[in-house]
C-alpha cells in the first residue's frame, strides 16, 4: 500500500493546498519498503488529489486540509488522516501500527489574503479558534 505524507523537512507540512512536496511510501505487512519525495509540480488543492491518485496512494496524512480538497482526495478513492504533526516517518510508522494522533475534523479556511492560513498542527482545528 502506498501512503502519502505532506512534506517538509522531515515534518509533516501543515497546509495540504500548499505543499511542494509529498514523501511516498511504499509499506506492506505493516513495514515501510521503501520512501521518496516527491514534488508537486505546483499543483495545488483539488488537483494534488489526482497527483496523488496517479501515483497509486491509498492514504494521505496531512495537516491541516480545506473541505474541496478532501472531497477530491474521497473521490479519488484515498483515506485520508489530517490534524497530524511531527515528523513524517514517524507518522507513518504510527500509522502502519495504530498510533497515529490524528484529528479527523482537522479544518483549514482557504478564503485568507495574502498568502496567510490558519492551520495549526498542535491538536487544535483551523480557524476555529473564537
Amino acid at each position: 500500500m502506498k501512503i502519502a505524507v505532506t512534506y517538509e523537512n522531515g515534518q509533516v507540512f501543515q497546509h495540504f493546498g500548499h505543499t511542494e512536496e509529498f514523501k511516498v511510501y511504499d509499506t506492506e505487512d505493516k513495514k515501510i519498503l521503501s520512501s521518496q519525495v516527491v514534488g508537486t509540480g505546483g499543483s495545488g488543492h483539488e488537483a494534488l488529489a489526482v497527483f496523488l491518485k496517479n501515483l497509486g496512494v491509498k492514504v494521505l496524512i496531512c495537516g491541516g486540509i480545506g473541505g474541496g480538497a478532501r472531497t477530491a482526495l474521497a473521490q479519488a478513492g484515498i483515506e485520508l488522516y489530517p490534524g497530524a504533526s511531527g515528523d513524517a516517518d514517524q507518522a507513518v510508522e504510527a500509522l502502519l501500527n495504530g498510533s497515529l494522533d490524528y484529528d479527523p475534523n482537522t479544518m483549514c479556511s482557504h478564503h485568507h489574503e495574502g498568502g496567510e492560513h490558519n492551520c495549526h498542527g498542535h491538536g487544535h482545528s483551523c480557524g476555529g479558534h473564537n
